[in-house]
């Protein structure tokens, strides 16, 4: 899978909604499921923004190297999506947790256990 970001960059796209409204979203990654490319996007704005839902698009790049985003309207291609991305998203906790352990000096124990009190 192909992050398009990383902590120094962001990358967002303005999506055209049905109902003619524009809203704008961070690109979370471009990956493969099935064969085909597909692009999570997370909204920036409004109440999209609030949910932390993401949004799954069909993804593929034009010629001239435009983007191009196609609704998913098959519900077996969704979950396919889905389960890519979620696997994604594993990873990159799994990472983000080893990433952490690594720079984290060794904890020392606050207290001895004997000596705390059980709070139950």
């Amino acid at each position: 899978m192909k992050e398009l970001f990383d902590d120094d960059m962001e990358v967002t796209v303005t999506l055209s909604l049905d109902d003619g409204s524009e809203i704008e979203c961070r690109t979370v990654t471009v990956f493969q499921a099935g064969g085909r490319d597909y692009i999570a996007l997370l909204p920036l704005e409004g109440p999209e923004a609030e949910t932390g839902n993401v949004w799954i698009y069909r993804y593929r790049e034009m010629p001239g190297g435009e983007p191009e985003l196609e609704n998913i309207e098959d519900d077996q291609e969704f979950e396919l999506a889905r389960d890519a991305f979620d696997e994604f998203l594993d990873t990159v906790e799994f990472d983000e947790l080893v990433e952490e352990d690594e720079d984290a000096p060794e904890a020392e124990p606050l207290a001895d256990p004997e000596e705390t009190e059980d709070h139950r």
